[in-house]
């Protein structure tokens, strides 16, 4: 079994850089994957309470076998649920449906900005970081200015920002704000939504390399020090997804990889006008 790298956020706490993604695994599926991805290596879990299965990995967590410390538990808050008091007895629910006395860490999904509650579901997560129910807070889908508002607001950074990311879509603009602010990018839908595995020039990375389009792409953000959660249902590819440990790509693979940067590259919403509540 590889040892997976880890990252050390700017809370000094540790995660693994590379986790495990369960978005839009129904709850009565999501506990086989899990238990086979804890089994295969993975050691950081990424729900949601808006993936509506945290009870599931909480059954998978104790079906697993591994002890809740080696573990790196990871979900986020309901848009719904944001504000300071909602957001604490939210936390509480999630922590119930799991099982767990804590989290490893837990975001705030989307920042909504037209509700302007982010700043004050901040000032919980710090409470319940004092309180330990947390170990790292951190943030999900923000742009610069809402990560300037929170830090501003209350002098605590993010440990965190999963925004999506992957080849067609880079982020090069915001990758010097997080780097300047000391905040950790995670990637989500970090093969692209499975839409740039077919790509012809991943697939003829791979090639070269003998792996699989996915095992490149997981690499590339590994290579570029992102921490990344790839998602599966098939046992297959949760044990593939995980082999990306004995190789390397070289200078002119992530050459070609930065040209497959597009203008309209983004696949999931937009934070600056994304105010549903779920």
């Amino acid at each position: 079994m590889a040892d997976v790298p880890t990252i050390t956020l700017n809370d000094g706490n540790t995660i693994p850089q590379l986790g495990f993604g369960v978005w839009q695994v129904p709850n009565d599926e999501v506990t086989e994957p899990v238990v086979t991805a804890i089994k295969t290596g993975y050691r950081s879990i990424d729900t949601a309470q808006g993936y509506d299965n945290e009870e599931g990995v909480g059954k998978a967590i104790r079906e697993a076998g591994v002890p809740r410390e080696q573990l790196f538990i990871t979900s986020k808050l309901r848009t719904k649920d944001q504000g300071y008091d909602n957001a604490l007895r939210s936390l509480d629910g999630t922590l119930q449906r799991l099982g767990l006395d804590y989290l490893d860490m837990f975001l705030i999904h989307w920042p909504v900005p037209e509700h302007d509650r982010y700043s004050d579901t901040w000032r919980a997560f710090i409470q319940a970081q004092k309180d330990g129910k947390i170990r790292s807070i951190g943030v999900s889908n923000f742009l610069p200015e809402y990560l300037d508002r929170i830090i501003n607001d209350h002098g605590v950074k993010p440990a965190v920002n999963q925004i999506e990311l992957h080849p067609y879509y880079q982020q090069r603009d915001v990758r010097d704000v997080h780097d300047r602010l000391g905040i950790r990018i995670e990637s989500y839908s970090p093969l692209g939504s499975g839409a740039v595995l077919k790509d012809e020039t991943i697939g003829e990375i791979a090639e070269k390399h003998g792996k699989e389009p996915a095992q490149i792409m997981i690499r590339w953000h590994l290579q570029q020090g992102f921490i990344v959660i790839p998602k599966s249902t098939h046992a297959e590819r949760i044990r593939s997804n995980f082999d990306v440990f004995g190789f390397e790509l070289d200078q002119d693979d992530m050459d070609k990889i930065a040209k497959l940067d597009r203008p309209d590259g983004k696949e999931g919403s937009d934070p600056a006008t994304n105010n549903t509540l779920f």
